[in-house]
């Protein structure tokens, strides 16, 4: 049994940060095809039909104009899981794959029972010949376990058939649409020659065929995990150098600018910065550590877990620092946190730097004021795990909101606006001496001086520089 016709209705199971983005562009570059996105969070679903655009639950540049073009047209959101499944030619499986926190593998496999559970469901509500695509990032070879799920219901109904492809995605928060709409390359992986045609021919409507690349499935599950190893590594490598710079005098900035000319290297992702944080970096390389393993990979396992290592290394060592040099304690003092999310352009915090920055002044009795442009203080609440009404931290409308009585900033996030900061304005809200903390190299630290700060800057010792 095989489809004859044309896909002319698409289900994805899940409405995350890569079901919605994902089937949103799809849905804008092929108009012909109808695509439900479903979810069993009811609250999820009600922000991405909200008639306010602005209360999507994800936030990316773009995606609000996609979503009100095609939102109630050929694009929609629902919690009619058995009915959009059965009625589909082509299922995304698009679910969360977060980190074990018990059993096996904790704190490095995957816990793939979203992925098990959207199998089953496949399996029991799908109709006729249907193509079955990994969207979520999994570890190698789950779709063997998906096929065996599938194969089960092969058995009782001759009128359901499957074909299981992966077709991972590659998208860098904050820029998620212009990469869906301009990917560096769509990769399939798959066995049934036919099926892999199928998705082919959607990315067609809009991606060159030579951008396209074909693998089985097993190349396919893993070329995501280490795409996002080597990113997160270029990170760390970087990182691991800020206190190098710091300690003889180098500028990590000057250093970073003479390593991206060489074409070898490259440019990206190579920023200094507190870290790496979001869904994906700290969690698809512990699955992969956690794979190597499994299979006696020790010395492979061991390279890739330092990864880790450096990135935790990092938001430590920036804490301390911070700690250091407001004369040893930061107890009864007021700190700005100047961004939450874990990188601009979104408002994701999921292992965001802030976090561990965050919880660890809070522990050293300091006073928080938090602001960032996109996050809510909803959000920051769940993440530190500390209510609003302890009085621990508040959560600030503005830049000048966030650093009224302040004693020293800490920019966090390299968002737009704390590049272009008013220095003159700010100081006179501050409390003397204050201090800006500046983790990203990103603010104008010799106009900041100007007007009193006293400056830390990442990768550079500013007293041996001079």
């Amino acid at each position: 049994m095989k489809l004859d016709r044309e896909i002319k209705k698409i289900c994805c199971i899940g409405a995350g940060y890569v079901g919605g983005p994902s089937m949103a562009v799809i849905a804008h570059k092929c108009p012909e095809i109808i695509v439900n996105v479903v979810d069993i969070n009811e609250e999820r679903i009600a922000s991405w039909n909200d008639p306010d655009i602005k209360a999507l639950p994800i936030y990316e540049p773009g995606l609000a104009e996609i979503i009100a073009e095609c939102r109630g047209k050929n694009l929609y959101f629902s919690t009619e899981i058995k009915k959009q499944i059965s009625q589909a030619d082509m299922i995304f499986i698009s679910v969360n794959t977060p980190t074990k926190t018990r059993g096996i593998g904790a704190g490095k496999a995957s816990d793939l029972k979203w992925v098990e559970a959207s199998a089953r469901q496949i399996s029991e509500y799908a109709s006729g010949f249907t193509i079955v695509v990994e969207k979520s990032t999994l570890p190698v070879r789950t779709a063997q376990t998906i096929k065996q799920i599938l194969q089960s219901s092969n058995k009782q109904s001759k009128n359901k058939k499957f074909s299981v492809l992966s077709n991972p995605e590659f998208l860098a928060e904050g820029t998620a649409i212009n990469d869906l709409n301009y990917p560096d390359r769509v990769l399939i992986g798959g066995e049934d020659q036919e099926s892999i045609k199928k998705l082919i021919d959607i990315y067609l409507h809009w991606v060159p065929r030579k951008k396209i690349i074909t693998t089985n499935l097993w190349s396919s599950e893993l070329s995501k995990l280490l795409s996002n190893a080597f990113l997160a590594q270029r990170i760390s490598s970087i990182n691991s150098v800020t206190a190098l710079c710091e300690t003889t005098g180098a500028d990590i900035k000057e250093v970073a600018e003479a390593i991206k000319s060489d074409h070898r290297i490259g440019k990206d992702f190579l920023d200094p910065g507190p870290g790496f944080g979001g869904s994906c970096f700290k969690k698809d390389i512990l699955n992969l550590v956690y794979i190597c393993d499994h299979y006696g990979l020790k010395q492979v396992s061991s390279y890739w877990e330092k990864v880790v290592d450096i990135n935790n290394w990092q938001s430590e060592r920036i804490l301390n620092v911070i700690i250091e040099k407001l004369f040893g304690t930061v107890s009864d003092k007021t700190i700005s946190i100047l961004g939450f999310a874990f990188k601009a352009n979104t408002n994701d915090t999921r292992e965001s730097p802030a976090i561990k920055i965050c919880r660890g002044l809070l522990e050293e009795g300091c006073k928080l004021k938090i602001y960032d442009p996109k996050v809510s203080s909803q959000q920051i609440e769940k993440e530190l795990c500390m209510p609003l009404t302890e009085k621990k931290w508040s959560f600030a409308n503005s830049i000048i909101d966030s650093v009224k009585g302040s004693d020293a900033i800490v920019v966090i996030t390299e968002w737009q606006e704390f590049k272009d900061m008013d220095w003159e304005s700010l100081s006179k809200k501050m409390r003397s001496p204050s201090w800006l903390f500046d983790t990203r190299s990103i603010c104008d630290i010799e106009e900041a001086k100007n007007h009193g700060f006293n400056i830390w800057r990442i990768g550079a010792d500013l007293n041996l520089m001079n």
